[in-house]
């Protein structure tokens, strides 16, 4: 190895890396701030203009863009041609290039970032020169991230950089790049308002690899979107336990989309994807009782999110049960005593701020993806109204307002009753809806009469208002729609029941 390009944004580790180079006898040449920091170390650096023949113009927009820099680097070593074109135009191979990206990410994420800033971001002449290096890879070394310095001077120091960690950089470079312009280009796509362009380009960064997927026999890990929401899972801080699982993190995302509908204090108690148990109250631990006293038996190995934070009292109590998780904005130091006393307890926290937009969401299938908006619809963007004869009370009003809020966030069909502040019956997944009705009614015991019940679609016919109206339901709220509402709506003024229709569905499969 002769000659090294390096040109930097991350300067992290560069200094010391270009100084062993020199000590392997490696030249090296420059640009801009880089060149500048080479040279304030004392190490010997030529710079770009030297090779090109040509100034840095534009600012600094065109540097690196010039066939003594590309032929260098593309010529491919094999081949005499491709050799004595280099010596006919006096052009130096290039064996190692070092080269990250203007931080067009991280100025994005300012929040008073101007578009002309975020455009003067994007770098032009540093993708080039990677993707020419990782193209020619078999002769050249390319390096895009600060980590893989000591294993190519490790490599160098031994003889060489092997061809194995040649192709193993090069693929590294162009998932590098292929992230760098799918960022780009959804801030772009933002800008001008597309929303459903023609094709899709979407960038993960891996957060940690997962023990296994939904089974042990399926591998996993897990990836967070940049720059994506804050009030997430993925931007979750854990403070306590053992390695979230997979499903571990799917159900804490189907927790906290739930228990941030409510701002009352409120706690959610989550199982295989599906709300067992969800309260409302004046405070944190009420709601938690709650919840807790919705389903005692399948809050067992749960995940519990709240929406503020937990106190020692709450805390005394979910320590008493086994719990997967919990997951609130934050835990007083008496509270967080409590439950790290459970070694494999994970207790996470979650910024509850509002997110600054709506995320698309992305649903993988066997050989594509499915994209739509998540359903943040609320009742108050409905047009409600009242079907049957008998207007709901005031508390039927508030108990019907908190099933909508809950039956949006069970698998369909769903049903959802709830009395007092908390659900005392979930029926999901089931396929058909008098189905789910029966389940949520038998789980409710006692609780049913009196309670309210939300479903999540239409009613196809009336064998689900009459089950809940013998079983006690006094008020129900549906989307309505169905060519046969009239026979719905007849059944529930037989029975004395008061029925709200929203016109807007919420299936979840």
């Amino acid at each position: 190895m002769k000659r090294a390009l390096i040109s930097v944004s991350n300067k992290e580790g560069i200094i010391p890396f270009a100084s062993q180079l020199v000590e392997l006898g490696v030249e090296i040449v420059s640009t801009g701030g880089t060149k500048k920091a080479i040279q304030e170390a004392g190490i010997p650096v030529i710079g770009i203009s030297e090779v090109t023949g040509f100034p840095e113009i534009l600012d600094g927009r065109v540097k690196t863009l010039h066939p003594n820099i590309h032929g260098g680097l593309l010529a491919m070593r094999e081949s005499d041609d491709h050799l004595a074109q280099l010596a006919q135009h006096h052009i130096k191979p290039i064996d190692l290039v070092v080269v990250n990206l203007y931080p067009f990410q991280q100025t994005i994420a300012k929040p008073d970032v101007t578009f002309a800033d975020a455009i003067e971001n994007i770098d032009i002449g540093g993708p080039s020169m990677l993707r020419a290096a990782a193209k020619n890879h078999q002769h050249v070394t390319v390096v895009v991230d600060p980590l893989d310095y000591e294993t190519v001077i490790s490599q160098l120091k031994e003889g060489a950089v092997s061809k194995e960690t040649r192709a193993r950089l090069a693929a590294k470079v162009f998932r590098h790049t292929a992230a760098y312009d799918a960022v780009i280009a959804e801030y772009l796509t933002n800008e001008v308002n597309e929303e459903s362009p023609e094709s899709l380009t979407v960038t993960f960064e891996k957060k940690q690899d997962l023990r296994y997927g939904e089974n042990p026999h399926q591998k996993a890990s897990f990836y967070q979107k940049p720059l994506g929401a804050k009030s997430s899972i993925a931007n979750a801080n854990q403070l306590h336990g053992k390695e979230l699982s997979y499903n571990n993190i799917n159900d804490a995302d189907a927790a906290l989309a739930l228990v941030k509908e409510f701002t009352e204090p409120c706690a959610v108690a989550i199982k295989h994807m599906n709300p067992c148990g969800v309260g409302v109250g004046s405070t944190i631990e009420e709601a938690y009782d709650k919840a807790y006293a919705a389903d005692p038996v399948s809050i067992f190995g749960g995940i519990v999110a709240l929406n503020q934070e937990v106190d020692a009292a709450t805390a005394l109590k979910m320590k008493e049960i086994f719990l997967e998780i919990i997951i609130a904005p934050s835990f007083t130091e008496e509270a967080l005593e409590i439950l790290t006393s459970k070694k494999n307890l994970r207790l996470l926290t979650v910024p509850f701020t509002a997110d600054a937009k709506v995320e698309k969401r992305l649903t993988s299938i066997h050989g594509g993806l499915l994209l739509q908006d998540e359903d943040t619809y609320g009742l108050e963007e409905a047009n409600v109204t009242v079907a049957t004869k008998r207007e709901p009370t005031e508390a039927e009003w508030a108990a019907l307002k908190m099933a909508w809020k809950v039956v949006k966030h069970v698998k369909s069909n769903a049903i959802v009753l709830v009395k007092d502040d908390m659900t005392v019956g979930v029926g999901a997944g089931q396929m058909n809806r008098v189905g789910s009705a029966k389940i949520a009614i038998e789980q409710a015991g006692e609780n049913v009469v009196g309670s309210v019940m939300g479903s999540d679609a239409f009613f196809p016919m009336n064998d689900t208002v009459e089950a809940a109206g013998l079983a006690g339901v006094t008020a129900i709220i549906q989307p309505g729609g169905s060519i046969r509402d009239e026979d719905s709506i007849k059944k529930a003024d037989e029975l004395g029941i008061a029925m709200v229709m929203t016109g807007v569905r919420h299936f979840k499969h």
